[in-house]
């Protein structure tokens, strides 16, 4: 179990290179208002409908703080095992865009509302490497500028605007693209399980810039003995990353880009990009601002931000169980593997639908048919599990069929599919279908009688072969349409067979 990330290699022409990845996780807080304004924040309204004079920048507008938006941040901050600091405070970060009415966003910059932290991320081989959190502020959204409405305007709409943000800054302890996945898929688990955020990517809810750099073998390590980046190549940012797969794209091809540079005899610009997927590359967008080139000052119209240590620790108190202790929970609790757990406690809404499938029930047999079955019938519908046809009720009725041996796991397939078809629930499938499982031993002795009669041969082999058992369960099986109870046939043809 390594605790560190694993570099891949990309080879060069001039020899090998590593991939030094850092993220910034922009993350819209779950609110019903915007972080200084009381307009509404919604997704679907129309354009410029949910917008206050604050948001606007009308003269004399004075921005008000959120109180939940605070809270929202400081329970990100607990679950990211992060430093909640009790004194921050907001900052102008001067840029002009049309979209931007205030001629500055207002942020957080030298004294951040949480610090430094950690997360621990789980690979697909079961290993774990931990991201260190270099910071969480608050910030406010900007609004859009829409190109694509006439062929001489750009129309803005504001209704974005002035949306509480939370920025998760990390250190750059990822090596690959597939680790970059990873870390966002952890966080954004983590934020969806205390209700901070939605993490729909879909709507840009939550979305990632990423900083690639490459290195040589060897180089990393230096820069993790010093803390000094001149160890590290120039890096770009890629801007704005809402999907998995387009951020592993996005970062394959800008290693692969820099390495050309490098190895032409050429120098990397630290710049800002975007990632085009139409075409797979990254493409240049603007020279990398610096800290200084923003001009950031403390906002005169907001006073620093003071926590009470009581109200934190009150926070503290209300956590819900996050995913690290639910899988610990779920591997003791229901003697499920790291793998299966893993699965479960990925999706908030998976795992409460299994406990409630699991109760009372055989909790293996639960996750085999929640994370197997139930997850590929989902997967080829297009449907999330909160919106299964199929309730946790019913996978409950299912298993305890095949516990009570009315059903064999092979029938139960077939009473699950006519389940999902809407033929109702599995005790009146199998019911109206006749699929009982036959344990009667005396009509299955009179089957077995009559195979080992015809087959002597098969019958004297079993001695010196058991293994050849086999042959006669098949044989009954097909003999019983598949309603046979495995169980009772084996004990009897042991019987029978003289094993």
């Amino acid at each position: 179990m390594s605790e560190t990330a694993t570099p891949k290699q990309i080879q060069g022409r001039t020899g090998p290179w590593e991939i030094v990845l850092g993220l910034e996780i922009h993350a819209q807080v779950s609110s019903n208002a915007k972080l200084f304004s009381g307009a509404a924040v919604g997704f679907g309204a129309g354009p410029n409908e949910q917008v206050s004079l604050v948001d606007a920048a009308m003269p004399g507008m004075l921005p008000v703080i959120n109180r939940h938006c605070v809270e929202q941040a400081i329970k990100a901050g607990l679950g990211l095992k992060a430093q909640i600091n009790l004194k921050s405070r907001f900052a102008r970060k001067n840029y002009f865009y049309p979209d931007l009415p205030q001629g500055y966003q207002i942020s957080q910059f030298d004294e951040p509302i949480v610090g430094e932290g950690e997360v621990l991320v789980e690979r697909d081989d079961g290993s774990t490497f931990a991201v260190r959190i270099e910071r969480l502020h608050l910030e406010q959204d900007a609004g859009k500028s829409l190109h694509d409405q006439d062929p001489n305007f750009t129309y803005v709409d504001l209704n974005r605007a002035g949306t509480a943000l939370m920025e998760i800054v990390s250190r750059p302890d990822m090596r690959s693209s597939d680790e970059a996945a990873a870390y966002v898929k952890k966080v954004r688990t983590i934020l969806i399980y205390l209700g901070a955020c939605d993490g729909d990517m879909e709507k840009g809810n939550l979305r990632a810039d990423v900083n690639v750099s490459v290195c040589r073998p060897g180089d990393y390590e230096k820069y993790r003995e010093t803390g000094s980046f001149k160890h590290l190549g120039t890096r770009c940012e890629i801007k704005n990353v809402n999907s998995f797969r387009f951020m592993q794209q996005a970062i394959e091809y800008e290693a692969r880009r820099q390495i050309e540079i490098i190895e032409d005899g050429g120098k990397v610009d630290q710049e800002t990009r975007l990632f085009d997927p139409n075409k797979g590359e990254t493409r240049s967008l603007r020279s990398k601002e610096e800290a200084h080139d923003y001009r950031y000052f403390p906002d005169p119209d907001l006073l620093p931000l003071v926590l009470d240590p009581a109200w934190v620790k009150e926070i503290e108190g209300r956590l819900p169980e996050l995913p690290d202790a639910k899988k610990a929970r779920f591997q003791s609790q229901y003697g499920l593997s790291a793998y299966d757990a893993g699965v479960l406690i990925a999706e908030q809404a998976k795992a409460d639908f299994y406990e409630a499938a699991a109760k009372g029930r055989d909790a293996k047999l639960v996750a085999n048919w929640v994370t197997n079955d139930l997850a590929a019938r989902l997967t080829a519908a297009g449907q999330e599990i909160s919106d299964s046809p199929i309730g946790p009720a019913a996978i409950a009725e299912l298993v305890q069929l095949i516990e009570e041996g009315v059903i064999s796991s092979k029938i139960a397939k077939d009473v699950f599919e006519r389940m999902w078809a809407g033929e109702g629930a599995a005790s009146e499938i199998v019911e109206k279908q006749g699929l009982k499982q036959v344990s009667d031993t005396g009509a299955l002795e009179t089957i077995i009688d009559d195979l080992i009669a015809a087959n002597p041969g098969q019958a004297a082999a079993v001695k010196d072969k058991p293994q050849a058992i086999g042959w006669f369960v098949g044989q009954v099986m097909k003999a019983t349409q598949g309603k046979a109870n495995p169980g009772v046939i084996n004990q009897l043809l042991k019987a029978k067979l003289g094993l």
